[in-house]
């Protein structure tokens, strides 16, 4: 739900604020944020608040489908309809999201021919089993979400324009992790009491390097990445508090870099301002 959703940043309130909006209308959302940002978290929470609370998620990962399976698994097959397949025929996950809300992640990776059948699911609410003949009716609130730059992506024809078009009726961004550097202390928090619990290991704090380290690095895997490095640095920890030493070599590195970097700028623009001063002055 959202109260499940952590930190307190200007950026993911306004997030937040947009998917509750978003929670109580039935149209099509489109969650557009890089990896590890969230995505099925928010989708979650926008089915969880919603009217359709009491009936079925149900999540699917467009890109893990291997590409000849896609119109099966979403829309299901009749009994016979190809080498393999169940004689009784099995539901697709539209099928099973009736009432609900079926969550398709990473939209941009899948199949031009597929999009053409999802799109025709989305105008007419109905879905027909390959090998079957007969539509059923559907009643399913769609959230699709994607890390890739799908008006790009229509550009250069990898993904259709009406199905673009027909899922961006309410397109909520969720901010990287680096545009929410406000956010990063309870999530270290969050994770570092979790991750304890859950290996029976007593850490109770970061060290003021490690948190500062943590900060100053931009986080190109967002939450999924600071979860690992959290759960690395407890497991590695000697004692009850975790210290810089605990964290990737290759993190500590690249936020030192950082750091270095941001210390000459903040040198050189103070050098300016200085000259700039003086020679106001001598004017």
């Amino acid at each position: 739900t959202f109260r499940d959703i952590i930190g307190g940043s200007e950026a993911l309130r306004e997030t937040i604020r947009l998917a509750k909006a978003a929670a109580g209308s039935s149209s099509n959302v489109l969650l557009l944020g890089e990896s590890g940002t969230g995505k099925e978290l928010f989708a979650q929470s926008i089915h969880n608040e919603s009217s359709r609370a009491n009936f079925p998620f149900i999540a699917v990962n467009c890109g893990a489908i291997p590409r000849d399976l896609v119109e099966s698994e979403l829309f299901g097959y009749e009994g016979g309809a190809f080498t393999g397949s169940k004689k009784e025929g099995h539901p697709g996950k539209f099928e099973l999201a009736d009432g609900g809300t079926i969550f398709l992640d990473e939209i941009g990776d899948m199949p031009i021919d597929a999009q053409v059948d999802l799109l025709r699911v989305l105008e007419n609410s109905e879905v027909v089993r390959v090998g079957g003949k007969h539509p059923k009716k559907i009643n399913v609130r769609v959230i699709a979400a994607t890390h890739i730059d799908l008006e790009n992506a229509v550009s250069e024809k990898a993904f259709r324009d009406d199905l673009f078009y027909r899922l961006n009726v309410l397109m909520i961004r969720i901010p990287p992790l680096r545009e929410r550097k406000d956010d990063i202390k309870p999530l270290i928090e969050f994770f570092k009491n979790r991750i304890s619990d859950k290996l029976q290991k007593k850490v109770e704090s970061i060290s003021e390097g490690a948190v500062s380290a943590l900060h100053a690095y931009d986080w190109p895997g967002n939450i999924r990445e600071l979860e690992n490095v959290i759960e690395r640095a407890v497991n590695v920890c000697e004692t009850e508090e975790v210290t810089l030493n605990d964290l990737p070599s290759a993190l500590r590195e690249k936020s030192m870099k950082k750091t270095q970097f941001e210390d000459t700028l903040s040198i050189k623009s103070n050098e300016f301002r200085h000259i700039s001063s003086i020679i106001e002055k001598n004017q």
